[in-house]
Order: structure tokens, then sequence, then C-alpha cells
């Protein structure tokens, strides 16, 4: 496993992502342009991320919420900024066609446990944090099993799972488990489960 994890993961995401980006630019370009007009010249979502051991980088998507703020100048809830052009957005999962750009600089991969929140970094408990000794993916083990319909501790538990089971093989099975997903539409975004509610941390903060 590790000469894949080590090296040869590296070398097929930066393949992979380059071609993928090439293949999908006419889609790119397309979605850009609307998300300009739609969003008044704003068409990307920029935002710092933890990625492997914990580091900082910033992440590029397409943007599918506006920034519209109550009476007291606060964002209102993100299920009410969400646009209906964005909602078509990420149903096809286009908003994540950026992250290809992360995953040529080195910043991400193809598959792994998705790159979440940097104020969630103190709420991991220690079997949590293991998340974050690999990079983290565009799509991943959680993704592909259930995404955003199942509990915080299930994302965890498929996220170590993933970290600890690591292969060419499972890499393979996730990435033709969500191309099926965004073309089936099955399970892979609704406006219901799509907004969820801040991971606040586990009642227990002990090792598993």
């Amino acid at each position: 496993m590790k000469p894949y994890k080590n090296v040869i993961k590296r070398l097929l995401d930066f393949i992979a992502a380059s071609i993928g980006f090439i293949l999908l630019f006419p889609v790119f370009a397309i979605t850009w342009l609307v998300l300009m007009i739609k969003n008044n010249g704003s068409a990307f979502f920029f935002q710092e991320r933890p990625g492997k051991n914990e580091r900082i980088f910033k992440i590029i998507k397409f943007k599918t919420m506006n920034d519209k703020k109550d009476a007291n100048g606060e964002l209102l809830p993100p299920g009410e900024r969400l646009t209906k052009t964005g909602i078509f957005v990420r149903k096809y999962s286009l908003d994540e066609i950026p992250q290809l750009l992360n995953v040529i600089k080195g910043d991400m991969s193809l598959i792994g446990p998705r790159p979440l929140l940097i104020k969630y970094l103190p709420r991991y408990n220690e079997f949590q944090k293991r998340r974050h000794h690999i990079k983290p993916g565009i799509t991943g083990w959680a993704q592909v099993n259930g995404r955003n319909a199942i509990s915080w501790e299930q994302k965890f538990e498929y996220d170590v799972w993933y970290v600890d089971n690591l292969t060419f093989t499972l890499d393979i099975k996730i990435l033709f488990l969500t191309l099926y997903k965004v073309f089936k539409k099955d399970g892979i975004y609704s406006v219901d489960n799509d907004i969820v509610p801040d991971f606040m941390g586990t009642e227990s903060n002990q090792n598993k």
C-alpha cells in the first residue's frame, strides 16, 4: 500500500485531474459564465480548509450561494442563500470541478476525506483527527455511503476506515461509485440534506 499511497496516488491524481480539467473545460467555462451573470461577477468561492496533517490551504469551488444578509449585517442561513442556479450546479456536482485545480496543485487528491471547516479542528477527538493523515479528496468513502444523509460520527468512521484501508482498488471503486451516483442522481444531492448543521464535537473525546 505504501508505494501507492506515498507516490503512485499523487502521480495518478495529477494526470487524471489534468486530463479531467481539459475534458471538462467547456462545462467549466459555461458554468463560470452563467454564474458570473447570476452572481453579478462572482463565480468562484474560496475558503481556507485543513489538508493533510492539518496544513491550511485555500479550496476553490463554484459559488452557489448569494451574500444576502439580515438586518444585523450577518449572512442569512445557507438554505436561504442557495440560489436556483446554485441548486442546479450542486445537483450535478458542477461546483466541484474547480477543485481539480486543487488536485493539480497538490493540495488535494481525487479520492479522500472531504476537507471540512477549520473551526472543526479543535472539536475532533483523537480518532477523528486521523482523517487528516492523508490529503483530502473531491469525493470519498463517506460521500458514496450517504454523503450528508448520514451523521457526523458515521462520516468520520468512513473517513478513518478509508485512511486505514487505502488501496488503488478501493480508489477505483469509489471513483466509479461517484460517477454512478452523479449520473443517476442517486442520493448525491438534495436540497434538504445538502445543508447540514455544524459539527459541534462528540460527547466523548476518548480515543477509539
